[in-house]
C-alpha cells in the first residue's frame, strides 16, 4: 500500500516474527522480501525493553554532539539499541591522540586529516543497518541557531562548553513537548552526566521488574474484603497500590478487576467492599498492576547551584558534591583561559583550587583534576557512557525511571602521585597512550603494554573488554605481552545486537577469531591468540598449571556460575587474579579476586535455584512456567533422550541380526523393550503422523487430567481442610478435542477411556524413574523379533537425537514447546504465554542491553589497571548497579578470611605450602618435612578426597614407610 511504500522510504521499521503465518505478515513479506525479520535481532533487548518501548525507538531520532572517548561510546549504545535515527556532530580534526580514545578512528584517518565525524560516521551506521546514521561538521556556539533540533526528541552533548551546555538546555527544556537534554563529560579521571527531561516526563514503568503472581489462600466476604496469601508468602505491596485478580473460583466478579490495596499485615490486606459478591471457593492469583510516575526536572542553570546527585561509592558520601564543585571550577578555567590545564602544571593547578576557596573541596581532588583534565581514560568512558546511553533510551522510550539530575564518577585511585615521579612520566610523547599516559604515567602504560591475560568468553562483555585492552594496549607484540581468548560457540544473529565486534556477514564464524580479528583493527600492535576451546576439567591439559603460570591475570566473560566456578578454583590454585562481571538486563555486577587479598569467588555462594517438583510438573501446575517446562521436557524426552537410548543400544549391538538370533533364542537384553517400541510405533506415511498426533493429544491433554480427577475429586482436603486440587483441570468428554485440534485429528477412532486406580504421587520430592529392564511376554517377544526383522530389512537402525535449539525458527522446536505448553496450560485454567515469553523460559535466555554490558566492561577494566599497579586493598572496588532504577553502589572487596593455627601462623584459601622431596621420599618422611619446616604437627594427609593417612584407620599406620609419587606430594593445600 503506498502509506507502507512511504513508511519504509522513510526508514522505519516494522518488528514482525518471521514465523508467522498470519495473513498481514504474509503480504508484508511478498510487498518487503528486501525486510529481515528483527525480532531474532533484537530478541534479548525486547525482554528489557519491551516491545511497546521498542516501537517509540524506532520513530525517535537523537542528536548527539562530540565525538571522543564519551560520545562515540554512547553512539555505539543507543544506535544497537535500535533508534530511528541518529545524527553525529563534531568539528575536529583525527589525531594520534585520538586513536587510545575513540575506537573507531584508525591510523589512516589521522593520516588523511579526515574530521572525526567523518571518520566514525560510517563505522557507526555499520553497527545497526536499521538506523539512520548521518553526521553534521558546522560549528555548534553560541552564536548558532538552535532551531535544527526540533526534530530531534533528545539531544546530547560531549565535550561541550558550560555555557553551551546552559544555552541548548535552556532551548530544550521551553519547547512543547520538551527536548530531552543530557550532558555529558570527561575529563581525565572524573565524568558527569546531567539529564533534563522537562518540568513534567511521565514514566510508565519505573523499575521493569516483571510482576509477581501471588496466590490467593482466602478471600473474606465483608466490608473491606481480606485476601489472605497462600502459605503465608508475602505480597510485598503498598498501601494505594492496585492489583489485578485472575482465575479466582467462587468470586468471579474479581477476575480481571483492577482493586487498590489496603496494606493490613506483610501476608494481607482489605480490596474494598466484597460483601455483595459470590462467596470465594477457591483458587486465583493477583498482580501487581504498574502505574505511570511523573518525574519533573529543573533547567542545567538552576541545578547548579542546589544539584541533585547519585551517590554511587557510600564510602564516599562527600565525593558527588566535592566533584561537582571541582569540575564547575574547571568550567570557569576554561571559560577564563580558553583551554584546560596542562598536563602536570603547579601553576595552573593552583589557579583551579583558588576558583575552589568559596567552596571547600578536597585539595587532592582538584589537583588530580588539573593534571589528568587533558588526558582520556577509556574504561571510565566506557562506564559512564553505559549510563549516559541508557539514559537516553530513558528519555525517548519513558521506559525506566530516570536520572535526577547529576551523576558522578571518578577514578583517583588510578592515579599516582605525582611527587614520587618525575614531570616526564606523564608528558606526552605524540602516540596513542597520551590521553591515558596523563593519567596513570608512563610506567603504568608500560606495565599494561607487557600483560598476559586470559580471557575466557568472548560474547557481550568479551568484545567490551577487548574494545577497553586495545584502547589501554594490554598485550602488545614489542612488548612481549600477550592476550589469549577463548570461546567454542559460533555467532548469531541475536548477538548482533549487543556483541559490537561482529557484523551480519560474520554470522556462524567462532566468535573468538572473529573478535580478535577486530580488536586487532582497533590496535594493530597487540598479540591476540584465539582458542575455539571450552575451559573445563577435560581441557585441562591445555590451560594446565604451566599455562597459568605465564599469565598475570584472567578474565571472566561469561553467562553461566559453574564455568565462573570453575575458572576461580583453577585461579586460587595457581594464585592469580580475577576479574568477573556479569549482567541480566539493566542490573551488573562485578567482583574483583586478588590473591591473598580478597575472597576468591567460590567463598560465597548464591541460594541455589529452586527446581520444580517433578510432581507438580506431573500432576500439578499452577502457573506458566510449570508448564512450559513440561513440554521442554517433553521435547527432549521424544527427541533428544529416546534417540540416545536408541542410538546407545545399536552402538552396543552393532549387527541387528544378532540381536535377533538371542531374541529368538529367549535371551532377555537390556535396552531391547525401549528399541521394540521405538521400532514399532514410528510412522511411514503421514497418515500414521496423524493418528499418532491424535493418540498423543487424547493421552496428555484429556485422559491425563480424567484420570487426576478421578484419583482426587474437586472435594478431596488436605489435613487443615484446605482444597488438594488448586488448579482443576478443564477436560470433559468435549473439552479441548473440539476446540484445539481439526477435524482430521477428530477422524481418528480413539478407544474408550477406563480411569485407573492407580492413585497419583504427591510427594513434592519424587523423582522421574530412570527406564528400567523390563521381561517381554510371549506375544511381546514376537511382535519384538517381528519389527527388528522389518529394521533389518529397512536398515532402519539409527535415529538422529534433536538438541533443543531456540533460536532457529524454522526448526520447530520452539513451535512444539510453545504449542504443548499453550494446550497444557488451558488444560488447568492458566494463561497461556505468547511466543516471546515461552522462548525466554525455555530457552533460559537472560535478558540482555549493550548499555549494562559496556558499563561492566568499563569497571571491569579500570580495577585491571589497578590490579597490575600492586595497588593497596581500599582502592579495589566491587559494583553492583542497576540503570532501570538507576542505583550504583561501589563497595571494597570482600577481605579474606584467615584461619589461625597456633601463635602467629594462619592460613587462608590463597595458601600452599610445597615441601621437595626425593627419590625415596616417604609417607612418614613427608610429615617430618611439614613438621620441620612450618613448625606444625600433622594430624592426617588427604589428597583431594583419598585418605592417604588418617591414624584411626587400621593399617594406615602401616603406609608411614611407603613412597609416594612426588607429583602428588609436591603442593598441599594448607587446608589439607
Amino acid at each position: 500500500r503506498p502509506e507502507l511504500e512511504i513508511l519504509f522510504s522513510k526508514r522505519s521499521y516494522i518488528f514482525f516474527d518471521d514465523d508467522d503465518d498470519s495473513f498481514v505478515n504474509q503480504r508484508i513479506k511478498s510487498i518487503f522480501p528486501h525486510i529481515p525479520c528483527l525480532c531474532c535481532l533484537f530478541s534479548r533487548q525486547r525482554y528489557v525493553l519491551g516491545d511497546s518501548a521498542m516501537h517509540q525507538m524506532a520513530q525517535s531520532s537523537v542528536f548527539l554532539s562530540g565525538m571522543g572517548g564519551l560520545g562515540v561510546e554512547i553512539a555505539k549504545n543507543i544506535v544497537l539499541a535500535g533508534v530511528k535515527a541518529v545524527t553525529l556532530h563534531d568539528t575536529k580534526q583525527c589525531e594520534t591522540w585520538d586513536l587510545g580514545s575513540n575506537f573507531f578512528i584508525r591510523k589512516d584517518d589521522v593520516s588523511h586529516h579526515r574530521t572525526r565525524v567523518e571518520a566514525v560516521c560510517p563505522r557507526v551506521a555499520e553497527l545497526n543497518p536499521y538506523v539512520h546514521v548521518d553526521m553534521l561538521s558546522s560549528a555548534l556556539d553560541d552564536n548558532t541557531d538552535l532551531s535544527f533540533l526540533k526534530k530531534y526528541q533528545c539531544v546530547i552533548l560531549t565535550e561541550a562548553r558550560l555555557s553551551l551546555q546552559r544555552r541548548v538546555n535552556d532551548f530544550c527544556h521551553m519547547q512543547r513537548p520538551p527536548i530531552r537534554f543530557i550532558g555529558c563529560d570527561a575529563y581525565g579521571v572524573c565524568v558527569r552526566v546531567f539529564c533534563d527531561f522537562g518540568e513534567e516526563f511521565e514514566v510508565s514503568d519505573p523499575t521493569g521488574e516483571e510482576p509477581k503472581e501471588v496466590f490467593i489462600q482466602s478471600i473474606t466476604q465483608d466490608n473491606p474484603g481480606v485476601i489472605t496469601c497462600m502459605d503465608n508468602q508475602p505480597h510485598g505491596l503498598q498501601t494505594g497500590q492496585s492489583v489485578v485478580f485472575r482465575e479466582v473460583n467462587g468470586m468471579n466478579e474479581l477476575n480481571g478487576s483492577v482493586r487498590q490495596v489496603s496494606v493490613l499485615s506483610p501476608h494481607s490486606f482489605a480490596i474494598g467492599d466484597t460483601s455483595q459478591l459470590q462467596p470465594y471457593a477457591h483458587g486465583g492469583f493477583f498482580v501487581l498492576v504498574k502505574t505511570p510516575k511523573t518525574y519533573r526536572f529543573e533547567t542545567l542553570e538552576r541545578q547548579l547551584c542546589d544539584p541533585q546527585v547519585l551517590t554511587p561509592d557510600f564510602s564516599k558520601p562527600e565525593a558527588p558534591l566535592q566533584i561537582h564543585a571541582a569540575m564547575l571550577a574547571l568550567d570557569t578555567f576554561q571559560e577564563q583561559h580558553s583551554r584546560l590545564p596542562n598536563i602536570g602544571c603547579l601553576q595552573d593547578a593552583e589557579v583551579l583550587l583558588k576558583l575552589t576557596e568559596e567552596v571547600p573541596v578536597n585539595t587532592d581532588l582538584v589537583c588530580c583534576l588539573s593534571r589528568t583534565a587533558r588526558g582520556s581514560l577509556p574504561p571510565l568512558a566506557a562506564a559512564v557512557g553505559g549510563l549516559a546511553s541508557q539514559e537516553a533510551l530513558k528519555a525517548i522510550t519513558g521506559k525506566f525511571a530516570p536520572l535526577q539530575q547529576w551523576f558522578y564518577l571518578d577514578a583517583m585511585e588510578v592515579v599516582r602521585p605525582l611527587q614520587s615521579y618525575s614531570a616526564e612520566e606523564f608528558s606526552p610523547r605524540g602516540d596513542r597512550y597520551d590521553g591515558l599516559r596523563a593519567c596513570i604515567g608512563e610506567s603504568m602504560c608500560l606495565e599494561l603494554h607487557k600483560l598476559r591475560v586470559f580471557m575466557v568468553g568472548c560474547g557481550a562483555i568479551g568484545c567490551e573488554m577487548l574494545k577497553n585492552f586495545a584502547l589501554l594496549g594490554v598485550g602488545l607484540t614489542t612488548n612481549s605481552g600477550e592476550v589469549c581468548i577463548t570461546d567454542p560457540d559460533l555467532i548469531e544473529k541475536s548477538n548482533l545486537n549487543r556483541q559490537f565486534l561482529f557484523r551480519p556477514h560474520h554470522i556462524q564464524k567462532p566468535k573468538s577469531t572473529t573478535a580478535a580479528a577486530a580488536t586487532l583493527d582497533i590496535n594493530p600492535d597487540l598479540q591476540v591468540d584465539a582458542h575455539l576451546n571450552k575451559v573445563c576439567p577435560a581441557t585441562e591439559g591445555i590451560y594446565s598449571d604451566s599455562f597459568y603460570s605465564r599469565l598475570n591475570l584472567v578474565v571472566t566473560a561469561l553467562d553461566n556460575v559453574e564455568a565462573r566456578r570453575y575458572v576461580d578454583s583453577r585461579c586460587v590454585s595457581n594464585q592469580r587474579a580475577l576479574l568477573d562481571s556479569g549482567t541480566m538486563g539493566t542490573k551488573g555486577h562485578t567482583e574483583i579476586i586478588v590473591p591473598n587479598l580478597t575472597e576468591s569467588y567460590n567463598s560465597h555462594r548464591d541460594p541455589p535455584e529452586e527446581e520444580i517438583p517433578f510432581c507438580t510438573l506431573k500432576s500439578f501446575p499452577s502457573v506458566i512456567e510449570h508448564t512450559i517446562q513440561w513440554a521442554r521436557d517433553k521435547f527432549e524426552n521424544a527427541f533428544a533422550h529416546k534417540p540416545s537410548i536408541f542410538n546407545s543400544f545399536w552402538q552396543t549391538h552393532s549387527s541387528a541380526e544378532v540381536v535377533l538370533q538371542r531374541m529368538q533364542s529367549g535371551e532377555s537384553l537390556e535396552g531391547s523393550f525401549q528399541v521394540i517400541k521405538l521400532l514399532s510405533r514410528r510412522p511411514s506415511q503421514w497418515e500414521q503422523c496423524i493418528t499418532i498426533a491424535r493418540l498423543k493429544f487424547e493421552k496428555y491433554f484429556k485422559r491425563k487430567a480424567l484420570q487426576l480427577l478421578h484419583s482426587f475429586p474437586l472435594d478431596t482436603r488436605l489435613k487443615d481442610g484446605s482444597r488438594f486440587v488448586l488448579a482443576i483441570p478443564k477436560a470433559t468428554a468435549s473439552d479441548l478435542s473440539e476446540e484445539a485440534v481439526t477435524r482430521i485429528l477428530s477422524e481418528v477412532p480413539i478407544p474408550e477411556y477406563q480411569p485407573s486406580e492407580k492413585v497419583c504421587s504427591t510427594d513434592e520430592t519424587a523423582k522421574k524413574p530412570d527406564q528400567m529392564k523390563m521381561p517381554l511376554s510371549s506375544e511381546e517377544e514376537r511382535e519384538a523379533i517381528m519389527q527388528l526383522e522389518k529394521a533389518i530389512v529397512t536398515d532402519c537402525l539409527r535415529m538422529t537425537p534433536l538438541q533443543f535449539e531456540k533460536d532457529d525458527d524454522s526448526n520447530g522446536h520452539l513451535d512444539f514447546v510453545a504449542s504443548a505448553s499453550a494446550l497444557r496450560a488451558t488444560m488447568y485454567a492458566i494463561e497461556p504465554a505468547d511466543r516471546l515469553k515461552t522462548k525466554r523460559i525455555a530457552g533460559k535466555i537472560i535478558p540482555a542491553i549493550a548499555t549494562a554490558t559496556a558499563a561492566v566492561a568499563g569497571l571491569v577494566a579500570l580495577e585491571l589497571i589497578k590490579v597490575i599497579g600492586g595497588y593497596e586493598f581500599e582502592s579495589f572496588k566491587n559494583c553492583f548497579f542497576n540503570l532501570a532504577i538507576p542505583v550504583v553502589v561501589l563497595t571494597e572487596p570482600a577481605p579474606v578470611k584467615k584461619t589461625l593455627i597456633r601463635d602467629n601462623i594462619y592460613f587462608s584459601i590463597w595458601d600452599c605450602w610445597t615441601i621437595f622431596g626425593h627419590e625415596d621420599f616417604t609417607l612418614s618422611d613427608f610429615m617430618n618435612a611439614v613438621r620441620e619446616k612450618y613448625g606444625i604437627e600433622p594430624t592426617m594427609v588427604v589428597h583431594g578426597v583419598k585418605m592417604l593417612y588418617v591414624p584411626v584407620m587400621p593399617g594406615h599406620s602401616k603406609r608411614l614407610k611407603l613412597t609416594y609419587c612426588l607429583s602428588q606430594l609436591s603442593e598441599v593445600n594448607s587446608s589439607s
